[in-house]
């Protein structure tokens, strides 16, 4: 499935791990009347995933003043978040997607391929719901160097 702008959000539920390492399970309807960010990585403290994560955390006074939320997502468990979010000091919560139903219905897990050997992943992704749940842009194979302040730009656009 490709996530479309101007559609509905999939709805989902995730075990979020916040960032005092408690973990709760949360629902897109608990984001009602604000923006949310959910960024799609593959996996906890590899490089690209570090890099993009600590973006985030930079910008997140930002995103905060623009009444968003920010969501990591991987299919890491709930132990790998929690030391991942020790590890960088993030200031926002990830979720753990184990059991692999919100990057399918996000349409990020998809097929990959390295030095000729084809396996399925999770598609560096960046999805922007309004307060409403409504799509408003998203990013596919997401280069990270710039990518949170262009996501915080176009939330400052809506």
């Amino acid at each position: 499935m490709t996530i479309t702008i101007g559609t509905k959000a999939p709805d989902f539920e995730l075990n979020l791990v916040t960032t005092s390492g408690e973990t709760r399970t949360v629902k897109l309807k608990d984001f009602a009347g604000q923006n949310l960010v959910l960024f799609f990585y593959p996996k906890d403290d590899t490089s690209g995933c570090t890099a993009e994560a600590c973006q985030f955390r930079d910008q997140q006074p930002d995103f905060t003043a623009t009444k968003t939320a920010i969501i990591g997502v991987s299919r890491d468990t709930v132990k790998s978040h929690n030391k991942f979010i020790d590890k960088y000091d993030l200031n926002f919560p990830l979720a753990s997607d184990e059991s692999g139903a919100v990057t399918e219905a996000f349409g990020v897990w998809v097929e990959k391929s390295m030095y000729g050997k084809k396996y399925m992943g999770i598609e560096r992704t960046t999805v922007l719901i309004d307060g409403k749940g409504i799509v408003r842009q998203v990013w596919p194979k997401v280069k990270v160097p710039g990518h949170a302040e262009a996501v915080l730009a176009a939330i400052k656009g809506l």
